[in-house]
Formats: structure tokens, sequence, C-alpha cells
């Protein structure tokens, strides 16, 4: 039996969510500047985005350039900015035509214009698109996302828009990016790292982490099957015992 075949579709992750690491050192490895990674990562980006899309996925969050990323030498950051605004607007087309809705999460006010002006651009004309939501976060962290939650909760306690008891985790979810996102159910992460890295904190509270060595520009197909598979191989019981969930 091959590793799709092993794969329920019944029981597929709702949310998908990947931290791609490794670009740098996968370069590295090969003897070139480490945007040459992130160049190739892309190749791993689109054959994600399709086996989501084969397989049923409806939902795809890809960790793509963090808010502490901005630290990086500057030649780095302007390397991924570049193959953000090309990848932009070569894959509008094919995201279109395979019905995926584009999104993006994060402080996207820091992006340079040209990036924003591409990005936008791409989830206006994608935007009633229904087959998968493909979620980019982009000068995003967790902490800061939280941080503007609460400065948003906040000021509506104050002006009594919001009842300081009726507060719950719904009004919380309201005030996040991923507020139209449900809660992750599987995270991956390559490269051997073994860390979350400021990444959808409130979002995971219960998904399941999967680690693997791979580094992202060899991030295949079959890797993805594994992840899944590892996936439906565990018992999601959400606080409560095996024997209440069975």
């Amino acid at each position: 039996m091959n590793l799709l075949e092993q794969i329920d579709p019944n029981k597929l992750p709702e949310h998908l969510a990947i931290i791609m690491d490794g670009n740098g050192r996968w370069a590295k490895q090969q003897g070139f500047l480490r945007a040459f990674g992130h160049e190739n990562g892309t190749k791993s980006v689109k054959k994600t985005i399709e086996t989501c899309t084969k397989l049923g996925i409806k939902n795809l969050t890809l960790y793509a350039f963090s808010t502490e990323n901005w630290n990086r030498p500057k030649l780095e950051v302007e390397a991924l900015m570049k193959i953000l605004i090309n990848s932009l607007k070569k894959e509008l087309e094919t995201l279109d035509k395979n019905n995926i809705k584009l999104n993006a999460i994060g402080n996207l006010e820091k992006l340079p214009k040209k990036a924003q002006k591409e990005l936008f651009d791409v989830i206006e004309k994608t935007k009633n698109n229904t087959r998968l939501t493909l979620t980019l976060a982009l000068s995003y962290g967790a902490r800061e996302e939280l941080v503007q939650a609460v400065k948003a909760i906040s000021n509506k306690v104050k002006n009594n828009i919001i009842s300081i008891d009726s507060l719950d985790d719904s009004i919380i979810n309201e005030h996040l990016y991923t507020q139209n996102l449900p809660d992750v159910d599987l995270l991956i992460r390559t490269s051997g790292e073994h860390r979350i890295s400021n990444f959808l904190l409130w979002q995971i509270a219960y998904a399941e982490l999967y680690f693997t060595d791979v580094l992202w520009p060899d991030f295949k197909e079959e890797n993805l099957y594994e992840a899944i598979i590892s996936y439906q191989k565990r018992e999601r019981r959400f606080g409560k015992t095996s024997e209440q969930i069975k």
C-alpha cells in the first residue's frame, strides 16, 4: 500500500499550518547564498498547495516571514520580498484556476509598498474562491498579534462596547488576524528544529505537532503524506479520557 492509500479522506486536518524552515541551510549545503534556498523553497510551496488541493484540505497556513525576520541581513530580506512579489505575479492565474483563495495575516503595513500592492491584488482577485484558503503569514508574530487583540478588546471595554464579564475565547478569536479561520489541527515544522518560533500561539492550543528533519526545499508530496498519516494515528482527546471520546 502506498502512502496516499494509507490516508483516510474522512480524517483530514481541517487546518494545516507549516513552519517552512531550512532554506538557508539547504543553500549553504549546496554552496550557494541563502537567497538561492528561498528561491527553491517556492517549489515546495507550490507542491504542498497542489497536494492539499488534491487531498481536500480546506485551510493551509504557511509561515513565510516573521516579525523577527526583519532583523536578517538587508540583502536577504530584499531577496525574500522580491521572491514574494514574483511568486504572487506568477501564481495568480494558477490560484484562480484551481479555486484557491489567498489570505494574509501579520503586520502587512511593514511590507514594501510594491509587495503590498501585489499581495492585495491577488487577495482581491481570488476572494470568491472556495476550494482551499491559502494563508500567508507575512511580517507575522503571534505575540504581536495577541498584543493587538488585547489593545482592541480593552478599547471596546473602555468604551462600553464589550462588557468585561462577556469576555471569552470567541471574543478573543474575533480580534485575531485569523478570525475567519478554524483552529490549527496539524502543525508541521521542517529542518529538524523543535520550536514554535512565535507562530499561531493561540490557534495551536490543541494542534498535533509534527517535526521532520527534511529541509524545506526537499519537502515533497510524500513527506506531507507521512505527516498526515502520523496525525491520523493520534488520539485527539481535547482534555477528555480515551474512554470518553470512544
